[in-house]
């Protein structure tokens, strides 16, 4: 009979052991399911619980090895830890105070902006060549590393080149202005070359890992130009269609990772000509690329044009809070300064 006894006492206790194994292997699984995905979601530059709230289902479905249930999940886990709703006016007022404003190098040009380029939007600058386009973007690398007002304590850029525009010898100028040393300036400019529209859409995957990886390091990201691989890769009005749609992609991005790790996203962008524009007697026959996709995405919209010598003229294009104005900036060796009288 004790045999008996005990033998059935072993058998429950091994069925026991068996069953908190298994119960250790499915945790554990389950652990590993959550790693996979989260380095999954990282791959493509969705670091954050508010980044998947950015992000659609479709969109998440599409990231390779996530199924449709596993991204009912994460977007079920996202909404708990996360209430994305409504909020006052004053409330929202208060998260703008995060926002703050790099210098362009000129007084006058900052204060045409309302204090600089501002954070949490996208600000573009579009003219013809030789207008400053190149010279603003390799100032901003410089002056967004500088302490500025309000408590702004400067930070890292990171440049992403469509052009072959950028020269680090031009960074170097610009420190000297501002007595900044050269190699610390350097340093802080993470650079990209990017030579396909779908190149440059893969680095904002880099960008946003990046952001995320140095929480509050990054101030500024620069794409100069925005559209110039766009128009070599899509061509004529039958690849139109999905060339704006790719843009409007990318522009969201730009948007989301904006907000989302608050930094300044600073765009250049080209001119074309206008064949309708003789039709309206226009006194400037040529418009800035993009269409209306970019016009819309653009949070602030700055034209440039020459004037005598090294003087520009800037005008406030479109913009949500700033009126339409305009102001005079030069280009020197120290980079964007103030017009001299």
């Amino acid at each position: 009979m004790f045999f008996y006894c005990n033998f059935f006492f072993c058998k429950h206790i091994h069925s026991m052991k068996a069953l908190e194994d298994q119960a250790l292997e499915d945790e554990s699984g389950y652990q590993e399911d959550e790693n996979v995905a989260d380095k999954k979601l990282k791959s493509v530059g969705i670091c954050t619980v508010k980044g998947i709230q950015m992000t659609t289902r479709r969109a998440l479905c599409n990231v390779k090895g996530l199924s449709e249930a596993k991204v009912d999940k994460i977007k079920e886990a996202a909404g708990k830890l996360l209430i994305c709703g409504f909020q006052t006016a004053s409330e929202y007022s208060i998260k703008r105070k995060q926002v703050f404003h790099i210098t362009t190098g000129s007084l006058e040009f900052d204060k045409l902006l309302g204090g600089g380029v501002e954070s949490m939007a996208i600000i573009e600058a579009f003219g013809e060549f030789r207008t400053g386009k190149t010279q603003l973007s390799h100032t901003l690398c410089v002056t967004a590393q500088l302490p500025g007002e309000y408590g702004y304590t400067g930070g890292k850029i990171i440049f992403i080149d469509s052009e072959n525009t950028f020269r680090p010898e031009r960074l170097k100028d610009i420190a000297d202005r501002f007595h900044v040393d050269h190699e610390a300036v350097l340093d802080n400019v993470l650079y990209a070359r990017a030579y396909t529209s779908e190149h440059q859409m893969e680095l904002l995957d880099f960008v946003a890992a990046k952001f995320h990886e140095e929480g509050g390091v990054f101030k500024l990201l620069i794409i100069d130009s925005i559209m110039a691989l766009f128009r070599v890769d899509f061509s004529g009005r039958g690849e139109l269609a999905e060339r704006q749609q790719k843009l409007a992609q990318m522009l969201s991005r730009l948007q989301k990772i904006s907000e989302e790790y608050n930094v300044a996203v600073f765009v250049t962008n080209q001119m074309t000509a206008d064949p309708g524009a003789g039709m309206t007697f226009q006194a400037d026959p040529k418009k800035s690329i993009g269409g209306h996709i970019l016009a819309h995405a653009s949070t602030t919209r700055i034209s440039l044009r020459k004037g005598r010598a090294e003087l520009r003229i800037a005008k406030i294009f479109d913009s949500p809070d700033m009126p339409e104005n305009e102001g005079t900036f030069a280009i020197t060796a120290g980079g964007i300064t103030d017009a001299k009288d």
